[in-house]
């Protein structure tokens, strides 16, 4: 005994597919509005006019930055062109999770002479740590360092 494939049957598996695929939309669209942690800044013409400036003067300074996280310990690394520590004259960094801001923390960095140290306890997984340094003779330096966490 079969069964007839009505009209009824055809617009019923089309709704329950189609209805499928706008709910599934819907909550991705909803997902990444709410964690979509903002812009980077207000005029992206207006801030591109200067960044190539920016670009080679940041270079000009030849920093290597990472960071690490150890037994509770958030450290951040900037070295010149020779190896050397780099004392910088004012830093500012907010550590967080990729895809949202709920975990953002500003980390409140001491240097010991050779790193910037912070006592922070971070869960498993990747960290952006997005830092703005100043050196000695006022040069801007921004940087996203990625901060990887396994124990």
């Amino acid at each position: 005994m079969t069964k007839e494939l009505t009209g009824k049957h055809v617009l019923a598996i089309f709704v329950v597919a189609f209805g499928v695929i706008i709910a599934v939309n819907i909550t991705l669209a909803v997902n990444a509005v709410k964690t979509f942690p903002g812009l980077e800044v207000k005029n992206s013409y207006v801030a591109s006019q200067q960044f190539d400036e920016r670009k080679a003067a940041q270079e000009a300074l030849g920093w290597d930055v990472a960071g690490t996280h150890e037994a509770g310990v958030l450290r951040l690394s900037i070295r010149n062109a020779d190896g050397t520590p780099v004392e910088v004259s004012s830093l500012y960094a907010v550590l967080g999770r990729a895809t949202h801001v709920a975990d953002d923390v500003e980390p409140a960095f001491t240097f010991d002479g050779t790193d910037y140290v912070a006592p922070m306890e971070l869960a498993d997984g990747n960290w952006n740590l997005r830092m703005r340094a100043e050196s000695a003779d006022g040069t801007p330096f921004n940087q996203r360092v990625i901060v990887s966490v396994v124990r």
